[in-house]
């Protein structure tokens, strides 16, 4: 199990930014893919990005596609979600997120794939 808090979320007007991270501790984080998930009121968790274990491979939702950029350190434990060009429609708590198993060879994007989430982070983006 691994324990990740996410931080930086705020309010933003559209067309604003904000950078996200999460901080993961509790098992060796540098073998997981991560991702990033996000849940608007009355909607389902829905993916938004994620980044392999070893960094080389991401993947996006095509609604974020262009303006958002996920990276990691994993030296530090890390992964970041950078957001541009926000829009009102990206409102959402956002979820960090850790994938179940270690080394995946490609990236796995179910809410079910991954075992271990965070607390959330409030993204509000005014129009």
């Amino acid at each position: 199990q691994v324990q990740l808090v996410e931080s930086g979320g705020g309010l933003v007007q559209a067309g604003g930014s904000l950078r996200l991270s999460c901080a993961a501790s509790g098992r060796t984080f540098s073998s997981y893919t991560m991702g990033w998930f996000r849940q608007a009121p009355g909607k389902e968790r829905e993916f938004v990005a994620a980044i392999m274990w070893s960094g080389r491979t991401t993947s996006y939702a095509d609604s974020v596609k262009g303006r958002f950029t996920i990276s990691r350190d994993n030296a530090k434990n890390t992964v970041y979600l950078q957001m541009n060009s926000l829009k009102p429609e990206d409102t959402a708590v956002y979820y960090c997120a850790a994938d179940n198993m270690p080394y995946t060879t490609t990236i796995r994007k179910r809410r079910g794939d991954f075992g271990s989430w965070g607390q959330g982070t409030q993204v509000t983006v005014s129009s």
